[in-house]
C-alpha cells in the first residue's frame, strides 16, 4: 500500500477487507509507511480490531495512539472535532497519519445515516490539510449499501492491495441523501417553548427523564444538551420551537424542532477557534450524546439526540 503524500492534500482512501489476516498486513503496512515517514499516527477502530494491529506492529506499536472507536466515536458526529481534529490539530507541523473506522457491523440502522454522512464530510472538514485518514470497511460483513456509499464518500478506494481513484466519489451526494426526514412518533411528551420558556424547557426536559429511566450524570447530560437545543432554536431558528422526550429501543430520546435552516454542513464539528464566543451548542450536544441525528430544510430543522438508558 502507498498513500504517503508530501504535500498538503487531504488523503482519504477507504480500505475494503474480507479476512483479519488482510486487514492486519493492509493497515499494518499503512502504519509502517507513516512510521518510516516520521508522520504522528493515530488508530481509532473497534477493540477486536483494535488489538489485531496492535499485536501487528509489536513492538512499533508503543509510538501509536490506540482508541476505542466503539467508545470514542459511539456518537458518529463528535468523531471529526474530538477524535480526527482532536489528533491532526495536536500534530500541526507536518503530515499526520490516521485509521478511522466508524461503520462496523453492530451498527444500528438509525445510526448509520450519521456514520453516511460523517464520512463524507470528511472530505470537507480537512480539505487543503496535510492529513492521512484511512477507512476500513469489512466486505464481507458490511451491507453492500454501505460499501456502496462508501465508494462515494472516499476519492480512493484499496481493495486485494491495489489502489484506484473512486468514479463513484460524490460527497456532497450522500450528505444530502442522508438529510432524511426522521421517522414520525406517536406517543412522546412534548413542550411548546419560546424565548421566556428556556428555563420551564430544562425543567420539563429532565422530569421527563427521570420518568423514562435516565439517572445521574446522563441526566445532566440531557439537561445541557436540550438547553443548548432551545437556545439555539430562540436565537436562530425564529424565537420558537417544540421540544419532545419519548424512550425507544432503551435509549432516551429528545427532539428539538423549529423553523430555522442549518445552512453549514459542519456544525457542530468544527473545534471552536481560541477565543471564540458562541458556536459550541451543537457540539456539546454531540459530545454529551450516543447519537444525533439532524434534518434540516425549507420548512425548518429538527435535531434528535439519543441517550442510553
Amino acid at each position: 500500500m502507498s498513500t504517503v503524500s508530501t504535500d498538503e492534500r487531504f488523503v482519504h482512501p477507504a480500505l475494503f477487507y474480507r479476512t483479519d489476516e488482510e486487514y492486519t498486513q493492509q493497515t499494518v503496512s499503512f502504519l509502517r509507511e507513516g512510521l518510516a515517514s516520521g508522520e504522528p499516527l493515530a488508530v481509532a477502530v473497534p477493540g477486536p480490531n483494535l488489538e489485531l494491529i496492535r499485536k501487528g506492529l509489536g513492538a512499533q506499536a508503543e509510538g501509536v495512539l490506540f482508541l476505542d472507536m466503539t467508545d470514542v466515536g459511539r456518537n458518529p458526529g463528535r468523531i471529526i472535532p474530538r477524535v480526527l481534529r482532536g489528533f491532526a490539530d495536536a500534530h500541526p507541523q507536518g503530515r499526520v497519519r490516521i485509521i478511522g473506522e466508524p461503520i462496523w457491523a453492530g451498527r444500528s440502522a438509525v445510526e448509520y445515516p450519521a456514520c453516511a454522512q460523517h464520512e463524507a464530510l470528511i472530505n470537507a472538514a480537512f480539505e487543503g490539510r496535510a492529513v492521512t485518514i484511512l477507512c476500513p470497511y469489512d466486505e464481507a460483513r458490511l451491507d453492500p449499501r454501505v460499501i456502496a456509499d462508501a465508494r462515494m464518500t472516499h476519492p480512493t478506494l484499496i481493495s486485494g492491495g491495489r489502489e484506484e481513484n473512486s468514479e463513484a466519489y460524490d460527497w456532497e451526494a450522500v450528505v444530502s441523501r442522508y438529510n432524511e426526514p426522521l421517522s414520525a412518533v406517536t406517543e412522546a411528551a412534548v413542550l411548546a417553548f419560546d424565548g421566556d420558556d428556556l428555563p420551564t424547557a430544562r425543567r420539563f426536559a429532565v422530569a421527563q427523564a427521570g420518568l423514562l429511566g435516565l439517572a445521574g450524570q446522563r441526566l445532566g447530560d440531557a439537561e445541557l444538551a436540550v438547553a443548548e437545543l432551545t437556545t439555539n432554536s430562540v436565537i436562530h431558528g425564529g424565537g420558537r420551537g417544540t421540544l419532545a422526550l419519548w424512550s425507544e429501543a432503551g435509549q432516551l430520546v429528545c427532539e428539538v424542532r423549529d423553523a430555522g435552516r442549518l445552512s453549514d454542513p459542519l456544525a457542530g464539528r468544527r473545534p471552536p477557534q481560541p477565543g471564540q464566543i458562541g458556536g459550541r451548542g451543537l457540539m456539546l450536544v454531540h459530545y454529551v450524546s450516543d447519537l444525533v441525528r439532524v434534518h434540516t430544510g425549507d420548512d425548518g430543522t429538527t435535531v434528535r439526540f439519543y441517550l442510553s438508558l
